[in-house]
């Protein structure tokens, strides 16, 4: 199967506005969820709950194309609904120059979540700390492939799924 990212002559090519979009929507469905809010199961309840929360009017297919990268300028309205609900500065959806620290605090606001979740214990993030540097490269290459074969099975679970479920609720 050909690689989307890649041109013709197996150049990489950078990711469109959308894909960006789509994997930072994505990422906070995944891992910014408000603890006070159902898990949503599909499109039509994350619409909902971030329409329930945030009084934008916001539909099930607006979700869907910003989460498979189909939409890649949404109104700011969608935007601003976007960091309401998740609790997210507006800028963690503009340029990288501004997105990149804004990735970072968010990032380290997940992990402390998950710790204090039990999802990640902590004796494991005191391990990594105490790791050689070697180590801890070897480890971090596992969790980096462990990642992208995790975001590559999502996405394609997204394609495989989401037009039936965007004709079922447009």
């Amino acid at each position: 199967m050909e690689n989307p990212d890649n041109g013709a002559d197996g150049e990489t090519k950078p990711p469109t506005p959308g894909a960006m979009l789509a994997d930072k929507v994505e990422w906070l469905i995944q891992n910014m969820w408000p603890a006070d809010a159902p898990a949503p199961r599909n499109n039509v309840e994350t619409a909902g709950a971030i329409a329930h929360a945030t009084g934008e009017d916001i539909s099930s297919t607006t979700v869907w194309k910003l989460r498979t990268g189909r939409q890649d300028n949404p109104q700011l309205r969608t935007l601003t609904a976007l960091a309401t609900f998740f609790g997210v500065p507006i800028g963690y959806f503009g340029f990288a120059s501004e997105a990149g620290p804004i990735d970072d605090d968010l990032t380290f606001k997940a992990l402390r979540r998950e710790v204090e979740e039990g999802v990640v214990r902590t004796e494991v993030l005191r391990a990594l700390v105490d790791l050689s540097p070697q180590s801890r490269w070897l480890v971090d290459e596992m969790i980096l492939a462990a990642a992208k074969a995790d975001a590559e099975r999502a996405a394609a679970n997204r394609r495989n799924s989401a037009p039936v479920e965007a004709e079922e609720h447009a």
